[in-house]
């Protein structure tokens, strides 16, 4: 079975907050909020040189398929636009 791959959108903003532990990914073959549903628990790892930052998709993020991921750590400006996967 082959990994599944999303991509980091953004960091969970408010009107005055960013919240750097929590971000919104995009997977390419979720296209509602039905079919993101069933990715809430799962856990979700960013590459980081020989490490992986891990965290968890904690909630949906609208109605078009986005989710909320809350990682251990917060996440570099980098991880912007970069890819994280899918490991349990």
């Amino acid at each position: 079975m082959s990994k599944v791959q999303g991509f980091i959108v953004s960091y969970r903003t408010g009107p005055r907050t960013q919240h750097p532990k929590e971000c919104i990914l995009q997977f390419p073959d979720v296209k509602s909020s039905s079919e993101a549903a069933r990715l809430i628990g799962r856990k979700v790892a960013w590459p980081v040189g020989e490490r992986k930052i891990r965290g968890k998709i904690v909630a949906l993020h609208g109605k078009g398929g986005l989710v909320r991921a809350r990682f251990r750590k917060g996440l570099s400006g980098q991880a912007l636009g970069t890819r994280v996967e899918i490991i349990g």
